[in-house]
């Protein structure tokens, strides 16, 4: 490349005839976002080369299946504790600035783990340490790098850019799970540690040469600047005007509901499809394998096509919902494999989309300067439906087997759903201000009407 880092990555702006643009690659225009799209690329491969080795790593140390599902816990578990904080330091902190602090510590925490590895001196309690440390340095790098992606394209192409985050991350997860078991056969356990630590070293290399697109949102550093010339607030008060924010946002409730139940009656596909395929369907690890193959080929397909939305709604999202149910209660019923398959492809369409619309609300309906924290309020309450769900699924598969589970999960998500609907619709419309919106500097934002 024969241009400097800096000009590379600056990004130019579209000419007029694309600013209406429906291609589900539209935000790739900008030179920055194609950048950042890389680096993900790379950061994901990485990480999901260090999952996957980490959890043959445990059972290796400690030989129990309980050690691993503990290690995924532990990590996962200041989620659910001191989200709303870390997202708070992102709204308080400049965005490009966070982001690479946090890239280059996890890089930091992954290296420390491939060289307690290499001298062989890694045992399972300070496995775990390492793995809370990363979870918590991960409450404020993830909404980091969400929101910062999406400060690079104009704000009539953030649904472009999540849709390609999520290709991106579907990549990157297949990706790595190939190189992790190549990897470790040819270079070892520490080698793949060592390889999600340049990936991280990668992204914060490419952050500071990132420069937002004309029409983009303003930058999380700007919002905070002007905010804070506004007012004087500590850090706990900083955290409740996110949550107060959340819970007086109507369409933010509904976007949570719409979401909690369909993460808990439905999408766990990974355990209801599993008993339903290997029990009622008498197919085999080898079925169950197709069956997941077609999974992800309609979370990629289902990421393109939520790519082309221009205006996501949280009535969008609901009707994604209760269609994915609805298909599910069909594939549930399903008399054989072949059946199943031809249902799982559109059911995981509709969940792509749906989940691209719902972060594009979620990411685009807040003000800039409290959208760090809207985030880390999601983060626990994402984490509350990811750690619930699947017991709550597994006592109605006990109670019912697994076609009553997907058939009842079906029903119930459609049917809340529906009622949500038809109550919203008898409520009288009424306006609904906040505090942060009457001191927020407006900015255009894309459709968002609950």
């Amino acid at each position: 490349m024969s241009s400097s880092p800096a000009s590379a990555l600056t990004a130019s702006a579209p000419p007029p005839s694309e600013s209406a643009s429906r291609s589900p690659w539209r935000s790739l225009r900008h030179r920055s976002m194609r950048w950042w799209s890389v680096a993900n690329f790379v950061s994901n491969a990485g990480t999901w080369m260090q999952l996957t080795v980490q959890n043959l790593l445990v059972l290796q140390i400690t030989g129990s299946a309980a050690a691993t599902g503990l290690s995924m816990s532990v990590q996962a578990a200041p989620a659910l504790l001191i989200s709303v904080f870390g997202g708070a330091a992102v709204d308080r902190w400049p965005r490009k600035l966070t982001a690479a602090v946090s890239q280059a510590l996890l890089g930091a925490v992954a290296f420390v783990t491939a060289l307690l590895v290499a001298l062989d001196r890694l045992d399972i309690t300070s496995l775990m340490v390492l793995a809370a440390v990363t979870g918590v340095i991960a409450t404020v790098d993830g909404p980091a790098c969400s929101l910062l992606g999406n400060d690079l394209v104009p704000v009539e192409d953030v649904p472009s850019a999540i849709g390609v985050g999520a290709l991106v991350h579907q990549a990157g997860r297949l990706t790595g799970a190939a190189l992790a078991g190549v990897t470790v056969g040819f270079l070892g356990t520490a080698a793949a540690y060592a390889a999600n630590g340049l990936s991280f070293l990668f992204v914060a290399s490419v952050i500071p040469f990132l420069r937002p697109a004309r029409g983009a949102v303003r930058s999380a550093g700007a919002a905070v600047r002007t905010a804070r010339g506004r007012r004087t607030a500590d850090s706990g008060m900083s955290v409740r005007e996110g949550l107060r924010f959340f819970v007086r946002r109507p369409r933010l409730l509904a976007l949570a509901g719409v979401t909690g139940v369909s993460a808990v009656f439905g999408r766990n596909y990974q355990l209801t499809l599993a008993v339903l395929v290997t029990g009622p369907l008498a197919g085999g690890a080898g079925s169950f394998g197709t069956v997941s193959t077609v999974l992800a080929v309609g979370g990629i397909i289902g990421a393109v096509l939520g790519a082309r939305l221009r205006r996501p709604s949280v009535r969008v999202v609901g009707a994604l919902a209760a269609a994915g149910g609805l298909l599910q209660v069909v594939a549930g019923l399903s008399p054989s494999v072949a059946v199943l398959l031809v249902m799982v492809l559109p059911m995981a369409v509709v969940e792509s989309v749906s989940d691209t619309a719902g972060t594009a609300v979620l990411q685009t309906d807040p003000p800039a300067h409290l959208r760090g924290r809207v985030l880390g309020v999601w983060g626990s309450v994402g984490t509350v439906w990811s750690l619930g769900g699947p017991p709550a699924l597994g006592l109605l598969m006990e109670l019912a087997g697994a076609r009553g589970a997907l058939m009842a999960g079906g029903l119930i998500i459609a049917g809340t759903i529906g009622a949500g609907y038809v109550l919203h619709g008898r409520r009288p419309a009424r306006a609904v201000q906040t505090v942060a919106d009457a001191t927020a500097t407006p900015t255009p934002a894309l459709g968002t009407a609950a």
